[in-house]
Order: structure tokens, then sequence, then C-alpha cells
């Protein structure tokens, strides 16, 4: 094992993650805000993290009202990557994509602005197994500078990617192991389906990585369907998932994760989904900026957005 990490994936040393950490304003304090004031936060540069999965439970209005503001040269990091990863890259937001799957769903197929940004070298594109960025999101949550594992070994994952990973014996068995460095996002993007004003967030159906995420970011920036009373809250709090302490902003964002699903309130809009991926295929990137610019530019708001495309079910 080299003695130096590679810069391309030197994680955060301890104590300054914990001098960053001791920083933050930890207080139980209302946290509400509007979604634009809330994405004014972000910073070019900054590296993203998006919660959800495909289009489970996807921060839309977020990534939505990002786009709209046009941040720039970021770094965003998802597990499975859905149109949401289309609107980033044609909106000219990233220079740096980590995921582990880039397609609007299985039934789409592969994204054409993906294909066109990567193929034609206009991003840096990193591909990692499911499981190896959420070991990384882990590492980091935990404070520890890489992940110990056995994923991705034996595959050609590993030499594919732009960061250069590590190996070390195991001093207890001897083994070989892969070394995942930590991922410490600027901000997380996460939508739930209720969080108090604090930040006191509940999520149903799938965890997927979000309270690793949650915890491994220097700041968190929620959606909600609902805002709802702490004492609701406290009714069930083995139904908190992400507390206050990792929050810095909350939105109050009905129908937040459209045209995605939202477990138990409303499915994905498929007819407006396959709506868009017939003008991805077709036009490809110039597809994807028209939509773009009827969709995401024309409306006044997110609510303008919803009514335009059509939702139903309860948020």
């Amino acid at each position: 094992m080299s003695a130096v990490p590679d810069a391309q994936n030197s994680s955060s040393p301890y104590l300054a993650m914990r001098r960053r950490l001791s920083g933050r304003d930890r207080g139980l304090r209302e946290k509400v805000m509007s979604l634009s004031a809330a994405v004014a936060t972000i910073s070019d540069h900054d590296h993203v993290a998006i919660g959800g999965n495909t289009f489970s439970r996807t921060p839309f209005a977020l990534i939505w009202e990002l786009v709209r503001q046009q941040k720039r040269h970021l770094t965003v990091s998802r597990s499975i990557t859905s149109t949401e990863g289309d609107f980033l890259l044609a909106g000219g937001c990233v220079d740096k994509y980590m995921t582990s799957w880039f397609s609007q769903g299985i039934i789409w197929g592969l994204s054409r602005v993906m294909r066109d940004y990567v193929e034609n070298g206009k991003v840096t594109y990193e591909e990692w197994s499911h499981m190896s960025l959420g070991m990384m999101y882990r590492a980091g949550a935990m404070g520890l500078p890489f992940m110990p594992t056995r994923v991705m070994m034996g595959s050609s994952m590993p030499a594919a990617l732009v960061t250069h990973l590590e190996t070390m014996r195991c001093p207890y068995t001897g083994d070989e192991l892969l070394l995942l460095p930590a991922l410490n996002p600027n901000v997380a993007l996460i939508h739930v389906q209720r969080a108090d004003v604090y930040g006191n967030a509940q999520y149903d159906g799938l965890p997927f990585m979000d309270a690793d995420i949650a915890m491994a970011a220097d700041r968190v920036i929620l959606t909600t369907e609902k805002i709802v009373s702490n004492d609701e809250i406290r009714a069930a709090p083995d139904h908190t998932r992400i507390p206050f302490l990792a929050v810095d902003a909350v939105v109050e964002c009905p129908f937040g994760a459209a045209p995605h699903e939202c477990a138990g309130l409303y499915d994905a809009n498929y007819k407006h989904m396959n709506e868009y991926s017939d003008r991805q295929r077709t036009g490809g990137v110039e597809g994807a900026l028209g939509y773009m610019r009827e969709h995401i530019f024309e409306p006044k708001d997110w609510r303008s957005f919803v009514d335009k495309i059509g939702v139903s079910g309860r948020a």
C-alpha cells in the first residue's frame, strides 16, 4: 500500500473534519426556507450528493431549482441516476459525475444525453458499483478516511475509474482488501415524506443511502411533502431517519419528487416520463434542452411545473 494517498481521492483528515463539524450550528432552531433561498446556499464547485434512487424519492424540486439558478462546476454523486442527471449535464452544471448507473429507468434504455457528454469528454464520469458508493458515504458518515472492502475486486471497474484506489493486506487474515475513499459532500439534497421545522426527517419505503449521505455531508437541504409538528415527530421517534442536527434547511414542497415517485403518496408519472424519453431519444441533448426550456425555465415556480406535467396522488 502506498504511504501517501493519491491526491485525486484524498479524504479529509479526521481532526480537520472534527473542527469543521464543531463549527456548525447544531442547535434546535427553525430552518424553514423557500426553495430558491435554500438552493442559493449551494456554491459553484460544491460536491452535491443526491438522495433517493433512480426515480424513487428523488429531490427533483431541488434539482429543478439548481438548474434554474445555473450552478456551475459541481461534482455530483448519486447511487443510481435517472432523469435528473440529464438536466444537470445539459444544464451545464456538472464537471464530474459519480454514479453506479445512468438511465431514466430500465424500460427507457441508456441516456443519450449521458452518452453525448461522456463520449465527447464534456464531463468527468466515474462509474462505481452500487455498494461501493454506499460504502464511501458510510465511511464519510463514520468519520473514517476510507472503508476496507471486497467490493469491485476481481472486476475491471477499479482500473476504469479516474480515481486511483489503494489496496492493503488485512493485518488479521492477510487477505487483500480494496480501500474506498470516504465521500464527504459539501451538500446533500434529500426529499422526505415529512419533517418538522427543525429538520427531524421521516421517510417511508426503501431507505436507500439517505441517512449515511446526510451524516456524511457538511450541509443537508431537505424538501418535505409536509411540515408536521414536533409532537407528531416525537410520537414515532423510531421513524426519524435524519436528525435535526444534520439538517440546515427545510423546504415544504408538495410533490417535491415529481415526476418521480414518493412512496405512499404518489406514483411516478410514467406518461410524462415517456414523453421526455422520446424527446431525448430522438433529439439527444437538443431534445433535452427543448424540454428544459418548456418545463424548467418557463414555469414561474415549482407549483406551476407540477400543474404543467400533471400529478395525481396525495401530497
